[in-house]
C-alpha cells in the first residue's frame, strides 16, 4: 500500500490522537488559568489570537523552511538514494553540491533555537520534536528524517521536526506550515476545555472563527521564505559568513543563500508567553509538561 500523501497526510499530522506528545502540552494555557489571566471563552480567543500571530507565526515559518529543506536536498540529493543508514556519519550525508546536509539540519535547528527566548519552551520544544520523529520514522520512514535525527541527536525543535515529517509525508511547505499553526492553537484550546470545564462546542467556535487567521498565518509563513530563495539550477553566489567568521569554501553557493534566508524568518516576540512557560516549569502542581 503506498503512503499517505498531500492532503490526507495533513490530516493526520493535524490529528490530537497521533501519538507525539502534543497532548501532554497546553501551549502556556495552563498557567495562564493558574494566575487567572485565561477564566472563560472570551479570554481564551484572545490568548489564541495571540499566540497565534506571535509563536504560531514563527513556528509556521520554520517548519515550512524545514520542508523545503528536506525535500531539496535530502529527497533528491544523493542521501536519499543511499537509504541514510542509522550507523552512518551524520556528515557525510551531503547533497548533490556536496554541502554536509546534516550541516544545514542544525544551522535551521540553531534558528529555532534563537528564536525561542524561555529555556523552558525550548526544552518542551525539543521534547516534542523529539516523540514526533520517534513515532513520524514509523508512519514514513524517509532518509530525511533519518540525517535529521543523526543531525541533532538531542531533538530538534518541534517545527523543524514537523517540517520534515511533512515533507516526509508528501506534504508541501504551505501544508507543513499550516499544521504548525493549527497546533498552536488547538492545544493549548483543548487544554483550556480540561481545565476550565468549556463547552467543548464553543471552543470550537472560536477555533472555526481562527479558521481565516491560519490560512492567513501559513501564507505569510511560506512568504517569508525569500523568492530569490535559489533552485538547484539557479546558483546563489552572493557568500555567507557569521558574524566575526572568515567564509570558507563552502561560503557561496545556492546553500550559502538558504542559511541567509533562515536568518529572516519571522522571530516575533512573546514576552507573556516565556514568562508563563517558565513559572509552569517551577510549579509543583501541574496537569501538563509544557
Amino acid at each position: 500500500m503506498s503512503a499517505v500523501k498531500g492532503d490526507a497526510a495533513l490530516l493526520l499530522l493535524a490529528d490530537s490522537r497521533l501519538p507525539a506528545g502534543g497532548h501532554a502540552h497546553s501551549g502556556g494555557v495552563e498557567e495562564a488559568v493558574r494566575l487567572g489571566a485565561v477564566t472563560g471563552t472570551d479570554d481564551l480567543a484572545r490568548f489564541l489570537r495571540g499566540r497565534l500571530a506571535t509563536s504560531g507565526l514563527v513556528t509556521a515559518a520554520l517548519a515550512a523552511a524545514a520542508c523545503e529543506l528536506a525535500v531539496s536536498e535530502v529527497v533528491r540529493g544523493p542521501a536519499a538514494g543511499r537509504g541514510g543508514g542509522a550507523g552512518a556519519d551524520a556528515d557525510a550525508d551531503a547533497d548533490a553540491d556536496g554541502e554536509p546536509v546534516a550541516a544545514l539540519w542544525r544551522r535551521l535547528d540553531a534558528e529555532a533555537d534563537a528564536r525561542t527566548a524561555s529555556p523552558a519552551q525550548r526544552e518542551a520544544s525539543r521534547t516534542q520534536g523529539r516523540l514526533l520523529l520517534r513515532t513520524a520514522r514509523r508512519m514514513w520512514p524517509s532518509a530525511a528524517l533519518d540525517v535529521l535525527v543523526r543531525a541533532v541527536p538531542d531533538g530538534p525543535h518541534h517545527p523543524v521536526a514537523l517540517g520534515a515529517v511533512a515533507a516526509s509525508a508528501g506534504c508541501e511547505p504551505l501544508q507543513a506550515a499550516l499544521a504548525a499553526a493549527y497546533a498552536t492553537v488547538t492545544g493549548p484550546a483543548t487544554a483550556a476545555v480540561r481545565l476550565l470545564g468549556l463547552d467543548p462546542v464553543a471552543v470550537h467556535r472560536l477555533l472555526a472563527g481562527l479558521a481565516p487567521a491560519l490560512d492567513e498565518t501559513a501564507h505569510a509563513a511560506c512568504e517569508s521564505l525569500p523568492d530569490a530563495l535559489p533552485l538547484d539550477d539557479e546558483p546563489y553566489d552572493e557568500p555567507y559568513e557569521e558574524p566575526g567568521e572568515e567564509p570558507d569554501d563552502r561560503g557561496t553557493g545556492r546553500h550559502a543563500g538558504r542559511r541567509a534566508a533562515w536568518r529572516a524568518l519571522p522571530g516575533h516576540g512573546a514576552p507573556a508567553l516565556d514568562l508563563l512557560a517558565e513559572g509552569h516549569l517551577t510549579n509543583p502542581a501541574k496537569l501538563f509538561v509544557s
